[in-house]
């Protein structure tokens, strides 16, 4: 069931907050295919003009999440509160609540879209009689179910070890497998000591391999780098179409699907623009609202495409309901990297779901530059993107220059008609006159055909 979020008496609105619950029934082997129930947080009321979510949104959000983990919901419950327990963050009335949802439901298992301290996860378990995973939990459940590549499968243990470190207390026998072995404990050593320093030894480990993964990284883009090819990321909210987007760009096979962090390690792909410059298109994970800062630490060596790369196309869901609050997640974590100051193209997608009305309004937006209205799905909008990010780059910039080759200079010519746009051509005895434009690099190593230039 749903409640919606209501005001509190107090004239500022300042102490409205929620709380949600729902179960649902998880398919996944860990859980013995128990049903799941999902719990909502306390969320302060959002004042006009802001961005944040209301009830109904942040549902649908974590419904998403839910559905990304193997889940299907089966009962919602939205809680109100001045503040939030210390003891339980929902209340003691609302715990007693929840415990009888989920035995009437046979849950195995309760998800908060909050995160929880140890205290709280502790109680919850303890007064609800089954596992509890906080919104943090999940969104690291649904990585290690995305990982494919090692890189990937590194991180995400990396930040799963570091959630867990400080929530270790209580938990000496679902970590019983860590220990083992003779000689594993000291004299007096408790379990939880034991789980602690072996958790430590491993995320010591997991820094050392993704450290050289950095290094790898840095070596593959300071070979990019001896060859001016310029960087494009695509960024956005998860599920805002990018690998749909980067596969339009690309003609790549990349997955792509409707569930979020479908995409967690980047993809490096060339793409000629109008101008025939060539630059590298790197489709990167989702960010999401409140996303764990352990995911952020711990994807540093992936993200680190997207501090390297000279322009980013942050692509938006033209047909969210809640764009501009998923605009300021996006920026939240670009700033984290500090790569708020770069080149930024705002891209909406998905405009094929809109009304006619409403698609007409965003292409005369695009038309006026504001932004850049396309569909990765259907490929509306794609030339005018591509112009975008030829008008945005700023390495091997775009000359103009006129050229008087010999027609004898065959290899010359199809250089020419290979890499830059012929404007004019005419023919005089042995010379080809061109008007061309094309890439600083290209027009520089044709110089001596040069009768002028200027940048355009």
């Amino acid at each position: 069931m749903g409640l919606e979020l209501g005001e509190r008496h107090r004239a500022s609105r300042e102490a409205q907050a929620g709380a949600r619950l729902a179960a649902v029934c998880a398919d996944e082997p860990d859980a013995g295919n128990l049903p799941v129930a999902e719990a909502k947080p306390v969320r302060a009321t959002a004042a006009r003009g802001s961005t944040e979510l209301d009830a109904e949104e942040s549902l649908e959000e974590f419904r998403e999440l839910v559905s990304s983990a193997g889940g299907v919901v089966v009962a919602e419950v939205i809680q109100r509160r001045a503040r939030p327990d210390p003891a339980t963050l929902i209340g003691t009335g609302k715990v007693e609540e929840i415990r009888g949802i989920a035995a009437s439901a046979e849950a195995g298992l309760v998800l908060f879209d909050h995160d929880l301290t140890p205290t709280q996860l502790r109680n919850l378990e303890a007064a609800l009689d089954c596992r509890v995973l906080d919104r943090t939990q999940l969104i690291l459940d649904i990585f290690a179910r995305h990982a494919r590549t090692s890189e990937g499968k590194l991180q995400v243990e990396l930040a799963q070890l570091d959630y867990l470190l400080p929530r270790l207390a209580g938990k000496g026998k679902d970590l019983s497998q860590l220990g083992g072995g003779i000689g594993t404990r000291g004299p007096g050593e408790t379990k939880l000591e034991t789980d602690r320093r072996q958790i430590k030894r491993r995320i010591d480990h997991l820094k050392e391999e993704l450290e050289t993964v950095r290094r790898v990284r840095k070596q593959q883009r300071q070979r990019r780098e001896a060859v001016p090819v310029p960087t494009v990321a695509l960024v956005g909210y998860t599920n805002a179409g990018k690998s749909t987007l980067f596969n339009q760009l690309t003609g790549a096979q990349v997955l792509q699907s409707a569930k979020m962090f479908a995409t967690l390690d980047p993809k490096l792909r060339v793409i000629e623009l109008p101008s025939r410059r060539r630059v590298l298109l790197s489709d990167t994970v989702g960010f999401i609202r409140n996303l764990p800062h352990t995911l952020v630490t711990s994807f540093r060596a992936t993200l680190e495409e997207v501090a390297q790369a000279e322009v980013l196309v942050h692509i938006r869901d033209a047909n969210s309901t809640y764009g501009e609050e998923q605009k300021t997640q996006v920026e939240r974590v670009l700033g984290e990297l500090n790569c708020l100051a770069k080149p930024r193209i705002e891209v909406l997608n998905k405009i094929d779901l809109l009304d006619a009305h409403e698609r007409e309004g965003l292409l005369a937006r695009s038309e006026a530059g504001a932004e850049v209205a396309v569909s990765a799905r259907t490929g509306e909008g794609i030339e005018a993107l591509l112009k975008a990010i030829d008008r945005a780059l700023y390495t091997d910039p775009v000359m103009e220059a006129d050229l008087s080759v010999p027609q004898q200079e065959g290899a010359v010519l199809a250089m020419i008609e290979a890499g830059m746009v012929v404007h004019s051509r005419a023919y005089e005895g042995n010379l080809v006159h061109l008007t061309v434009s094309g890439p600083a690099s290209l027009v520089g190593r044709l110089r001596k055909y040069r009768l002028g230039e200027e940048s355009r």
